[in-house]
């Protein structure tokens, strides 16, 4: 039987018999697949560090009748930090429920593994706010998803300058006579302007590379929040996980 190579990340493992486990994987080119690892959790087996919650990994594996089964695997980055603080935990558990979402079998998601890939190593591996991070990341997967808001002119008159608010409801930045008509506009200061037009422009891997203060993480956060929650049409929370 033919077996391939695959690059991916894990997100979600579930026990399946007395050793195996059936996971869920993501991957660049056939977006989420579902995977049986024999014998997985076993102490002694080679799969046991490689079929854990967020590792990402090189996975040689073939395709069944159903599902694919993972023969050996090579792990790339498992995230230990993510499994020994538990405030990062909750946030890449957060992450994990939107990328659960968002993504189908059968599908390129190459951006969208980067962006995940690169949020949770910036929420294991720094100090960076973390919801500043969550911010960043859920702005830019919806311009992955299409839905880029519009910053270069007010969506409403089209004109350039002095650009201060964000409509939710027109998907970019109004200009402040045009925001009058618009009640659920928010208010945003060049500062957040200037994060919003990086998060949409910046290359990936400087994506998490700016901060923050104050009002701007305040307006940002709460732009963010809004948009993503609009345009999936649901509300995420970042929950206790006890």
């Amino acid at each position: 039987m033919a077996t391939t190579k695959v690059k991916g990340i894990i997100i979600a493992e579930n026990n399946m018999g007395d050793y195996d486990k059936m996971l869920t994987m993501l991957t660049p080119n056939f977006g989420k697949i579902s995977c049986v690892a024999k014998g997985a959790r076993r102490p002694q087996s080679a799969l046991l560090a490689g079929t854990q919650l967020f590792c990402f990994g090189e996975y040689l594996m073939y395709h069944g009748t159903n599902t694919y089964h993972i023969n050996s695997c090579e792990t790339i980055e498992i995230f230990y930090n993510l499994r020994t603080d538990l405030d990062k935990l909750r946030y890449a558990i957060h992450l994990n429920k939107i990328i659960q979402d968002v993504t189908e079998e059968n599908e390129n998601c190459y951006n969208i593994l980067q962006l995940y890939l690169n949020a949770l190593y910036t929420i294991s591996e720094t100090d960076k706010d973390m919801e500043l991070t969550v911010s960043i990341f859920k702005l830019r997967l919806l311009c992955i998803l299409g839905f880029t808001p519009r910053v270069q002119a007010c969506v409403s008159c089209k004109e350039k300058e002095n650009l201060q608010y964000f409509s939710i409801r027109d998907n970019g930045l109004k200009c402040e006579p045009c925001s009058r008509q618009d009640k659920g506009a928010i208010y945003v200061s060049e500062s957040t302007i200037n994060a919003i037009k990086y998060t949409i422009s910046a290359p990936a891997k400087k994506l998490f590379s700016f901060n923050l203060k104050n009002e701007s993480l305040e307006e940002y956060k709460l732009v963010t929040k809004l948009f993503f929650n609009e345009k999936m049409e649901r509300e995420y929370k970042i929950e206790e996980l006890f």
